[in-house]
């Protein structure tokens, strides 16, 4: 990316809090469902500080923003543990958990194409950042349902195909490898891409409704 200073760090901002969001829903999501280790491990709060990993929300994120690697933007948050034996029902707690951290997302993109629909009509200034804030939040949607293990979009296919444990964990531990090479392939980029457009369309239809 070629950006200046200023714009990377607003860049690089948005991205933490929407990580760190996710992450939350995360363990607010098991925490409703009665899963008390999140809450004992300090993750269910909006905090950024709880929810940093320092290579997935720092170091890989601002080497990429700022054009030292030349790989697609992507970044994640410290994955929230939960204990399966706190969950009455497995799979379904599973999923309700998994999904609550794209679908906070998708319900930051809302927010920011209505409240700053509103915003640019006193400040039209601000357009950039919420214009940003809506497309990171598309990407990390879309970027976390991808159904590579450890992103959440793994825990589907997972319960699709009754995958063993002992294979989920063995995919795991060379995910982000294939991920990394996945991303910068350009067919799978350009379906990334074709996706991403039509994920943020939605909410930029409404945007454009302020403007």
């Amino acid at each position: 990316m070629n950006v200046s200073i200023h714009e990377g760090l607003i860049i690089f901002l948005i991205l933490v809090g929407s990580i760190s969001i996710h992450e939350w829903a995360h363990a607010y999501a098991a925490d409703k469902l009665g899963d008390t280790l999140p809450r004992s491990q300090g993750r269910v709060t909006l905090n950024p500080i709880a929810h940093i990993d320092p290579i997935g929300t720092v170091v890989l994120p601002l080497v990429v923003i700022f054009g030292v690697l030349p790989f697609f933007i992507i970044g994640w948050g410290k994955p929230v543990q939960v204990d399966p034996r706190n969950h009455r029902h497995p799979v379904r707690d599973d999923l309700i958990i998994t999904i609550a951290g794209p679908l906070s997302n998708l319900a930051i993109a809302l927010a920011a194409a209505l409240g700053g629909g509103i915003l640019l009509l006193f400040v039209p200034a601000a357009v950039d950042i919420v214009v940003r804030t809506i497309q990171l939040n598309c990407v990390l949607f879309l970027f976390n349902m991808i159904p590579i293990p450890p992103l959440d979009g793994s825990h589907f296919l997972r319960h699709a195909i009754r995958m063993r444990d002992e294979l989920y964990h063995q995919l795991t531990a060379w995910g982000f490898v294939i991920i990394i090479i996945l991303i910068n392939i350009p067919g799978f980029r350009a379906l990334f891409g074709t996706l991403l457009s039509l994920i943020a369309l939605p909410f930029y239809l409404i945007l454009r409704v302020f403007l």
